[in-house]
């Protein structure tokens, strides 16, 4: 049995893969490479999350260490925690995954991101604990919700508190807001900021029972959200994912802003106020063209990086810059948190839009143009990955690219958190990119098979 780290931690489904005694290991493990004698412990909603918490810690006092645990919370809010308390971190979550998949997200001391030195270290110290055994039952897990913790109210606090204070006295009052807190971690905390905020706030699935997260709702399924918004006269809905470190937003109209747009509109913004730090942004390869077109045409640069928001995080703090993000709804304001925080995110969308004194869909029209782009996932087999895998997906996608010429863009990759291979085309209309994408995904299928 191994565990790997993907794109933002490691991953597996509880009922095979991701068990108590991997995760005991994996708590020994990283105290002891981290060199923390103390570790915060955070979780989502998931039915498995009490059971992995306490597995976790098990391995954290394993090696001397100490690790309190913070309850259900976003990310960020164990992020932050970290940071204020010098202390390395945990967070149970597997994001937008399903309720049957968990994860588990590391903190170093101070709440940053992993390096790679340590992520690798901690792979092949796991692997030497575990011995290549099979995989015990799940069953150790435990089957009751428990939403409760040693530190819930305490670490939700400070971080709802930090979140309305970085407004610095600004308020959301006169907003309407819909909030799909995806049955996750956000539930309670997204609702209470925005209320503090003076913001009229309706939620919905906001009723986690351990089974319901990401259950046709949040930032991936936000069809019933957008529908609600429009229902109800809201001037703009919020759809996070299970641990809430990301957010995607819905405008009156009920039409989709994703994290691009976000990205467009908080950059424009803090640049017209002297806010952005080095006049340039971070994306990662994944950003639609339309938000390169728009930087550029406010005179703000784009740094690019792989996807992932640790990729980001570096990027800013190797350029010296404040603010960066994914398509996804992973923002990060450097100036304000050490890791994406989809709260922080919507309360500065939101801030942004009252302002401007305009609405959601003018400001975001306004910001950016989105090119045209498909996405599709091709399933990779069980089977062994294909030694050349990087290699003929580079001559695919440069084929493609060539065919598109500078009307376009394609990126082809192996995903980071599932076993896929994501294809992604921009062009100048619809039918010529989901064309394209359709033609690489039957290219990449052959090369599979």
């Amino acid at each position: 049995m191994t565990l790997a780290f993907g794109t933002d931690g490691i991953r597996g489904d509880t009922r095979r893969e991701l068990t108590g005694e991997a995760v005991e290991a994996l708590g020994r493990t990283a105290a002891d490479v981290l060199g923390a004698e103390r570790f915060a412990v955070g979780r989502d909603t998931r039915i498995s999350g009490p059971g992995l918490v306490e597995a976790l810690s098990r391995g954290v006092r394993q090696v001397g260490g100490s690790a309190v645990d913070l309850g259900v919370v976003p990310t960020p809010a164990v992020a932050r925690w970290c940071q204020d308390e010098r202390v390395a971190g945990a967070m149970v979550s597997a994001s937008h995954n399903p309720w049957h998949d968990n994860g588990v997200k590391l903190f170093a001391s101070g709440g940053r991101k992993l390096s790679d030195g340590a992520q690798h270290e901690i792979e092949r110290r796991v692997a030497e604990l575990l011995g290549g055994a099979p995989p015990a039952s799940g069953d150790d897990l435990g089957t009751g919700h428990d939403s409760g913790g040693a530190q819930p109210d305490l670490a939700l606090g400070r971080h709802i508190g930090a979140v309305a204070a970085s407004l610095e006295g600004r308020d959301l009052t006169g907003l309407r807001i819909v909030v799909d807190a995806a049955n996750g971690a956000v539930f309670r905390s997204a609702p209470e900021c925005l209320r503090r905020l003076g913001a009229d706030v309706e939620t919905v699935h906001a009723a986690p029972d351990g089974y319901n997260i990401n259950d046709g709702c949040g930032s991936l399924h936000p069809e019933s959200l957008q529908a609600e918004v429009v229902s109800s006269g809201a001037h703009a809905g919020l759809a996070f994912d299970g641990d809430a470190d990301r957010v995607l937003a819905v405008d009156d109209r009920g039409a989709l802003v994703d994290g691009d747009q976000i990205l467009a509109v908080c950059a424009i913004d803090r640049a017209g106020r002297g806010r952005l730090t080095g006049s340039a942004v971070v994306v990662t390869v994944m950003a639609n063209l339309g938000l390169r077109q728009a930087m550029a045409a406010h005179g703000i640069n784009v740094v690019e990086t792989p996807v992932g928001d640790r990729h980001v995080l570096g990027a800013l703090e190797d350029h010296g810059l404040v603010l960066g993000g994914e398509q996804s709804g992973h923002l990060i304001f450097r100036d304000l948190a050490t890791t994406g925080d989809g709260l922080l995110t919507a309360v500065h969308l939101l801030d942004a839009v009252k302002r401007s004194g305009s609405s959601l869909r003018d400001l975001a029209a306004a910001a950016m143009t989105r090119l045209p782009q498909v996405l599709v996932g091709v399933p990779m087999p069980a089977s062994a990955r294909p030694a050349d895998l990087d290699e003929a997906l580079g001559a695919i996608a440069s084929e493609a690219m060539a065919r598109l010429g500078d009307s376009g863009r394609v990126l082809v990759r192996p995903s980071g958190t599932e076993p896929l291979v994501r294809v992604m085309v921009e062009a100048a209309d619809t039918g010529t990119a989901q064309a394209e994408a359709d033609r690489l995904a039957a290219r990449i299928e052959a090369v599979l098979a």
